[in-house]
């Protein structure tokens, strides 16, 4: 590790930040420290620091808004990669836009909406950036990444940067090749549909109304914690449970929606994680079902 922070500093690739505690940077905020952090300056900084890791064996893992993870107190040995500033771009040709990976989703989405182009209406109320959107095949409202993604521009973890097709992509509900193999997105191309802008916006503004009134949008959440299963709705079967509102630690069941765990203000990883395994055995007593989280967990417990 010594050797490689010390070829890291030489060659300046991006701000270090050691031991910095990932509460900072999850919509959770919870989290441990990592032993690392790099902001790489731009793309080709990033590839050359893909490149390193390899060369050392370094372990690593990427970050993006931090949605949708959670970080176990103990923190993260090794490398955490945030991207940062470096893929915080966009670029539009007619209906298609290319954009870096961490570029906010809900931006992109009221942007496109004003330039009249549909396609994107789910995502304008996703907590993430477009690189955590298409690891996962992000998606809301009967629709998802998968619906709209051309190419998706990868860099993968000996530093070899590959354009993946949609097919490549190997969607299915909140799953992608990704979640196989280690890559860090770079960027994505996603095709876009003419439409009114007004139409759209009136859409997203349904769906933003809608949001406020039923999910803890001011509250430290991940966002939805399970998958829903087939022909049902996780939050339904929460709720008939009885659940909401139920808390150990710091972590509670939100009273909106209860398909969100609170952060109601001191809570730990092992706060969520027992919450979590308490819900999945009552819904599989109550009902039978095995409840699937769609929260990446990640570091040492």
């Amino acid at each position: 590790m010594n050797t490689f922070i010390a070829e890291l500093e030489e060659l300046q690739l991006g701000d270090l930040l050691f031991n910095e505690p990932l509460s900072k940077h999850t919509t959770w905020k919870i989290g441990g420290p990592a032993d690392l952090m790099i902001l790489p300056k731009g793309k080709e900084e990033l590839i050359t620091l893909i490149r390193l890791l390899h060369k050392h064996q370094v372990p690593w893992m990427s970050l993006g808004r931090g949605s949708n993870m959670l970080v176990l107190d103990k923190g993260v040995r090794g490398v955490v990669v945030k991207p940062a500033h470096a893929l915080d771009f966009v670029e539009y040709n007619g209906n298609t836009v290319t954009v870096g990976a961490a570029y906010s989703l809900i931006k992109l989405a009221i942007q496109a909406s004003k330039k009249g182009l549909s396609g994107l209406e789910f995502a304008g109320g996703i907590p993430g950036n477009v690189g955590g959107a298409v690891y996962m095949n992000a998606g809301a409202h009967g629709s998802d990444v998968s619906r709209i993604l051309k190419s998706a521009e990868i860099i993968l973890e000996n530093g070899e940067c590959v354009t993946f097709t949609l097919e490549d992509m190997k969607y299915s509900y909140r799953h992608s090749v990704l979640q196989e193999i280690k890559g860090i997105v770079v960027q994505a191309t996603f095709e876009l549909t003419p439409g009114d802008p007004k139409t759209i916006s009136n859409e997203m503004a349904t769906h933003r109304n809608r949001r406020l009134e039923t999910q803890p949008l001011k509250s430290a959440t991940c966002g939805s914690v399970f998958r829903n299963p087939p022909g049902d709705y996780a939050a339904r079967l929460i709720e008939s449970a009885g659940l909401k509102g139920y808390k150990i630690g710091g972590a509670q069941i939100s009273n909106l929606h209860a398909n969100f765990i609170e952060n109601t203000g001191e809570a730990t990883a092992n706060d969520v994680l027992a919450l979590i395994t308490h819900i999945q055995a009552v819904i599989q007593e109550k009902f039978n079902i095995a409840l699937t989280p769609e929260v990446l967990v990640v570091g040492e417990r």
